[in-house]
């Protein structure tokens, strides 16, 4: 999957399905997604995983620092690439945003709105790595989705993080987001076609 194929699921569905426990992977190869978010799974199985979604035509990220087994490093990043093949990475690192990039993944480089330095540094890191997304967390704070939406300009924004509702999700996308990233399988069947974007 190309950026701007990721892009058009984004536009479409407006929802990342996380999956954080393997007994929630069918769930959400059943489910109506732009994308999935696998944290969960080690070397051994990852790959099984990713082909699941990959039959289903649902692309499939990784977030690396949760997968065991795989090394932070250009031979781990190379391995996932071209051995477990998901369309793309979701990662804190700066380094790692690189190094996928260069093995042609695709990339969501996370940030977490803690303070206004975490702020400051989040759009210094995104400036450098230009990731092809960026997931603010958590997805309460709308002030500052709007904040960055207006900063990156063309990067889409995911927010995630402590979403346990459908109006958490509109108010996220009302305010700049592209989609929401959601770990409860339950808001996975939500409907988010038709939520008009944004109020800012």
């Amino acid at each position: 999957m190309n950026q701007a194929e990721f892009y058009q699921r984004l536009h479409r569905f407006k929802m990342i399905a996380s999956v954080k426990e393997a007994k929630f992977l069918e769930k959400a190869a059943e489910a109506q997604v732009s994308a999935v978010v696998l944290s969960t799974g080690n070397i051994g199985v990852i790959k099984r995983y990713v082909d699941l979604f990959k039959s289903r035509d649902i692309p499939v990220f990784l977030h690396l620092e949760r997968i065991g087994g795989i090394s932070y490093d250009r031979e781990g990043v190379a391995f996932v690439a071209h051995y477990v093949r998901p369309d793309g990475i979701v990662t804190t690192r700066n380094t790692l945003v690189k190094l996928a990039k260069k093995e042609g993944l695709l990339t969501i480089q996370r940030l977490f709105l803690v303070d206004s330095d975490a702020l400051r540094s989040g759009l210094q890191s995104v400036q450098e790595t230009k990731p092809d997304a960026v997931e603010l967390m958590p997805a309460l704070l709308p002030e500052m989705i709007a904040e960055y939406a207006r900063e990156l300009g063309e990067t889409p924004i995911i927010a995630g993080g402590l979403i346990r509702k459908r109006e958490q999700m509109e108010h996220a996308l009302q305010f700049g987001a592209a989609a929401v990233s959601a770990g409860s399988y339950p808001l996975w069947k939500e409907c988010l076609a038709d939520v008009s974007m944004p109020v800012v």
